[in-house]
């Protein structure tokens, strides 16, 4: 048998051990249970998702990025940007 280190925070493994004696486990059997795990089933036993949040605000750039593409400013640069801004500001100020 080999010796498996790992860095993890004081308190992510205190509440893991805790967890898995309440499952009548050391945190050594729950590693190993995870390993043989991700082996029979060819990956990670569990799903890993971004969360809604994250998906949503990766869904919004993607729709922001389609529109900038459709309406011919997805070159523009930061400076080009910031003049549009400024000269619709001004036209705002003198529409009123």
């Amino acid at each position: 048998m080999t010796m498996l280190q790992i860095r993890v925070e004081e308190e992510l493994k205190t509440q893991a051990t805790l967890l898995f004696n309440e499952l009548g486990l050391d945190l050594s059997t729950a590693i190993r249970l995870f390993l043989k795990k991700s082996l029979q089933v060819g990956g990670i036993p569990f799903d890993v998702r971004l969360s809604e949040n994250v998906q949503k605000a990766m869904s919004a750039i993607e729709s922001m990025r389609s529109k900038s593409e459709e309406n011919g400013n997805s070159k523009m640069t930061l400076d080009e940007i910031n003049e549009e801004i400024r000269l619709a500001r001004e036209e705002r100020k003198n529409i009123r």
